[in-house]
């Protein structure tokens, strides 16, 4: 499993909110634009597949990024506010 932050910048409203809904069924949204999400090698290719078909790669403006974090990156993750870091098995932070 890896724990990937996906971000994106997609300025379509129609095509903004495809995306949305994509994301919402892989992860977590911690921000409109930002999801926490715990995949295997195949989620991130689904993932990926999915969501180029919904941006529009002509638009300079429209990006999707994909941060993947190690288990050392996400164990540093601090959180100040009301949203708590959720992790999900077999990703176990100690």
């Amino acid at each position: 499993m890896h724990f990937v932050l996906v971000t994106y910048d997609i300025q379509n409203d129609r095509r903004r909110t495809r995306i949305h809904k994509i994301l919402t069924g892989f992860g977590r949204a911690v921000q409109y634009s930002v999801f926490e999400c715990f995949l295997s090698d195949d989620d991130v290719l689904l993932l990926r597949r999915k969501l180029q078909q919904h941006m529009d790669p002509k638009h300079a403006e429209d990006s999707i990024r994909y941060y993947f974090l190690c288990r050392s990156c996400v164990e540093k993750i601090i959180v100040d506010g009301h949203q708590d870091l959720e992790i999900d098995a077999p990703f176990t932070i100690i």
